[in-house]
């Protein structure tokens, strides 16, 4: 059975119109907010610093342990409570991509379960795996962390690493591997329709953009 063509308001449903840039200004914010009104989208993603914000009608979500994840577990927790206490529905944290590549999925477990902590059941859970630097046997250990720990969704990419953002076979390896039971994001480098089609395709059920008005030009109405 072919599937049903995406139109612009179902994909405008999948995404986290995302501002986290380090120049972001309270006025960017806001700015933000009114274009994810406009467009129809499902949620803003801002940096824990730009919190609390008023954006009735739509998701706030923002991120932990960004962009490195080279930060203590507790530090991401507390980070994370506290944008939880302000507002954010949902979190997206960073993982130590250094102890995946090291094949130290306990430790991924104690981060990720450090978070999952902090937030308990108020807010959804998204586990920034930085799959361009990783290997697939990384992914797969990373994702399988994050199902142990509790997450909601894995995701991809911060978009800040040298080695790159979302790809197709990421996404696709990590859909196969979380097998329906989490969410996946793909995020980082996501500029086009048709980028954003190929990580749909591939099973994405969100996306992180930052451009997403001209992504959603791509798609019929």
């Amino acid at each position: 059975m072919t599937p049903a063509p995406l139109t612009r308001a179902a994909v405008a449903d999948m995404i986290d119109h995302t501002l986290l840039a380090p120049q972001a200004s309270p006025a960017d914010v806001d700015a933000l907010i009114v274009e994810a009104r406009k467009l129809g989208v499902y949620a803003i993603c801002l940096s824990p610093s730009m919190l609390p914000v008023r954006a009735p009608g739509l998701v706030v979500a923002t991120v932990a342990g960004f962009p490195s994840g080279k930060h203590h577990s507790l530090v991401k927790g507390a980070e994370a409570r506290l944008a939880v206490d302000q507002g954010a529905a949902e979190v997206d944290m960073v993982i130590d991509v250094g102890a995946a590549l090291a094949g130290d999925f306990n430790a991924v477990l104690a981060d990720i379960i450090t978070v999952r902590e902090a937030t308990r059941d108020r807010a959804v859970l998204k586990v920034i795996v930085e799959s361009a630097a990783l290997t697939d046997a990384a992914i797969v250990g990373a994702c399988r962390a994050a199902e142990q720990a509790g997450a909601d969704f894995v995701k991809t990419s911060t978009g800040f690493h040298p080695a790159g953002g979302a790809s197709a076979h990421a996404v696709r390896l990590m859909a196969e591997t979380v097998g329906g039971r989490l969410g996946v994001k793909a995020s980082g480098g996501i500029r086009t329709a048709e980028d954003a089609a190929a990580m749909i395709a591939a099973g994405a059920t969100r996306l992180g953009l930052s451009k997403s008005a001209a992504v959603l030009d791509g798609f019929p109405d």
